[in-house]
């Protein structure tokens, strides 16, 4: 969870491929990553600002599992502007876990 989290952001900041999370992400989750970092990318190019690697520090993880081989969980984490919260979905596929959903607040 603390590094899928961490991962996603980075995908954000434009510092990581998105493809390098693929493995962890389910159909759903991973295009709505892709779009999101996207229009990340273009916000960056328009104001002229490079990609840089941010500093997140993860305060706090709500988790419950509703379901036998699903967790939901919540990560509030601090970054270098703000604190954000990371909302996920984890279900079991094939022996290891996936994220399903995921959500960026």
């Amino acid at each position: 969870m603390r590094n899928l989290t961490i991962g996603v952001l980075e995908v954000l900041a434009g510092v990581r491929e998105v493809e390098q999370l693929a493995r962890w992400l389910g159909e759903d989750a991973f295009r709505a990553l892709v779009t999101r970092a996207n229009l990340s990318a273009r916000a960056r190019s328009a104001r002229g600002v490079p990609a840089a690697r941010p500093v997140h520090h993860i305060l706090r993880i709500h988790h419950s599992a509703p379901a036998d081989g699903i967790v939901e969980a919540v990560a509030i984490v601090a970054g270098p502007v703000r604190t954000r919260a990371v909302a996920l979905r984890l279900e079991g596929w094939d022996g290891r876990w996936r994220a399903t959903s995921l959500a960026l607040l």
